[in-house]
C-alpha cells in the first residue's frame, strides 16, 4: 500500500486567498515533493472562493516515479500523476499551477445549459509560471471526481449519471469512463485534456440499433457502450451482436472505453495498419505497449479475435491506465478443465482476470481459443466500467 503524505496539522501548507479573483492557492516546494510519497491536500471551504489552485514544481510533474498529488476541494477533487507533464516542452518552467473551480451554468451556450440544467460544472486549467498552457497527455490521465447528489429518479437509474466534456463551442461530449460512485457520492472520470466538465444525466435510453432488442440479455451493455461513444455499430443502424469480434474492432473499443485517445502524429505502426478507422489506434497501442501484434510487425486487425487475445489486450490496457481490478474470486486457472490450452503469453492476463473475478468461464471452462461475439465483448466492458 502506498504511503501518503497528508498535509494538515504539523505538515500544514499555507493557503493564500485572493478575494478579487475568488481563488485560494497552495504551493508545494521541491523539498516537500522529494519525499517520494503520494500527497493529498484538502483545501478548506472559504466564503466567496470558487477556484482552488495547486502550485507544484514542474520537475515533480515530469517524474516517472509512480506517485500522485491529489487536491480535494468543495468543487471537486483532482489527482495528478507525477508524469503528467512528461513529453511536454516545459523543462524550463519552474512552477506548474493546476486549478479546479466552479462554473456558472449561465456561462455556457444555451444548448449546453439545457442539457446540464442545474448540475455542477467545473473548470480545469493549467498554467506554467503564471501563463496559461494547454495540456493533453494520453499517456498520463488525470482523475477527477465531482460531488453530486442525484435526484430520486436518477438514483433509480444510476448508470445514466455521467459527465460531459464541454468544448469551446458548447458541444457536449460524454466522457467514456464517467460513472456515479454511491459510496463517495461523486461522479468520477479520467481525462487527458483540460476544459469544462459537467455532471449529466441521460433521460431516456433509446433503441440505438435495429438488431438489438430491448429484451436481449446484452441490451443494457450495448446501449451503455453506444451512449458512451465506445461503439458506433457496424453501419446501417446495426450493431451485429452475434457477429464474431475482430482484433481491430476490439482494440478501438477498449481504448475508447478507457479514454485512451489515438495519437494522430505517430508514424511507427504495424505494417497492416492501413488507412482505416483503427489505424491511429493501432499506432497508439503499439507506442504504449498495449500490443506487440501477432509477429513480423503485423497486428491482423481483420482477424477474428480469440478470448485469450481479447483478455490479454484488456489486461494490457488496464495496466497502462492503472486500473487493475482488485479483490479475489477465490478461483485460479487450475480450477478450469481447459487451463492447459491457454498460451504462455496469455497466462499472466488470464490469471489476473480469473483471480479478480472478471473472467468467470462457463461449465468449468475458459475456452481460451474460442471466438468472441460483439455482444459478449459489450458485456465484458459494461461489467468492468460499471464496477
Amino acid at each position: 500500500m502506498t504511503d501518503k503524505l497528508l498535509y494538515g496539522g504539523a505538515d500544514a501548507v499555507e493557503v493564500k486567498t485572493d478575494t478579487k479573483s475568488g481563488s485560494a492557492s497552495v504551493a508545494l516546494t521541491v523539498a516537500q515533493m522529494s519525499q517520494g510519497k503520494d500527497i493529498v491536500i484538502t483545501m478548506p471551504k472559504i466564503d466567496n472562493v470558487t477556484n482552488n489552485i495547486l502550485g507544484v514544481p514542474v520537475s515533480a510533474l515530469t517524474d516517472t516515479g509512480n506517485r500522485s498529488i491529489t487536491m480535494n476541494t468543495v468543487a471537486g477533487n483532482i489527482t495528478l500523476p507525477s508524469d503528467m507533464l512528461t513529453g511536454m516542452n516545459v523543462e524550463k518552467g519552474k512552477e506548474a499551477q493546476v486549478s479546479i473551480g466552479t462554473v456558472k451554468t449561465s456561462d455556457l451556450p444555451l444548448v449546453a445549459q439545457e442539457k446540464i440544467g442545474d448540475r455542477p460544472i467545473v473548470s480545469l486549467q493549467l498554467l506554467i509560471d503564471g501563463k496559461g498552457a494547454s495540456w493533453e497527455n494520453p499517456d498520463s490521465p488525470v482523475t477527477v471526481s465531482i460531488p453530486y447528489t442525484p435526484t430520486k429518479t436518477e438514483l433509480e437509474n444510476p448508470d445514466r449519471i455521467t459527465a460531459y466534456y464541454i468544448d469551446g463551442s458548447g458541444n457536449l461530449v460524454e466522457v467514456a469512463d464517467a460513472k456515479y460512485d454511491p459510496v463517495t457520492k461523486t461522479v468520477i472520470f479520467t481525462t487527458t485534456h483540460f476544459s469544462y466538465y459537467a455532471v449529466g444525466y441521460k433521460d431516456l435510453l433509446t433503441i440505438l440499433f435495429s438488431d438489438v432488442r430491448t429484451t436481449a440479455w446484452y441490451y443494457d451493455a450495448v446501449t451503455f457502450i453506444a451512449e458512451k461513444g465506445i461503439t458506433k455499430g457496424t453501419g446501417d443502424d446495426k450493431f451485429s451482436p452475434k457477429a464474431d469480434l475482430t482484433r481491430g474492432q476490439f482494440i478501438v473499443m477498449v481504448m475508447r472505453a478507457y479514454n485512451i485517445e489515438p495519437d494522430l502524429n505517430l508514424v511507427d505502426n504495424f505494417l497492416d495498419a492501413g488507412n482505416k478507422y483503427y489505424t491511429s489506434y493501432l499506432a497508439t497501442a503499439k507506442h504504449l505497449g498495449i500490443s506487440k501484434g501477432v509477429g513480423n510487425n503485423m497486428f491482423a486487425p481483420n482477424k477474428t479475435i480469440t478470448r485469450q487475445e481479447m483478455f490479454t489486450l484488456l489486461h494490457n490496457v488496464l495496466t497502462v491506465v492503472g486500473e487493475i481490478p482488485e479483490g479475489s474470486s477465490g478461483k485460479k486457472l487450475s480450477d478450469f478443465s481447459d487451463a492447459s490450452k491457454i498460451s504462455s503469453w496469455a497466462k499472466e492476463a488470464m490469471t489476473m482476470l480469473v483471480e479478480t473475478g472478471i473472467v468467470t468461464g462457463s461449465n468449468n471452462k475458459l475456452a481460451p481459443t474460442a471466438f468472441t461475439t460483439r455482444a459478449e465483448m459489450a458485456q465484458v466492458l459494461y461489467n468492468l466500467l460499471m464496477k
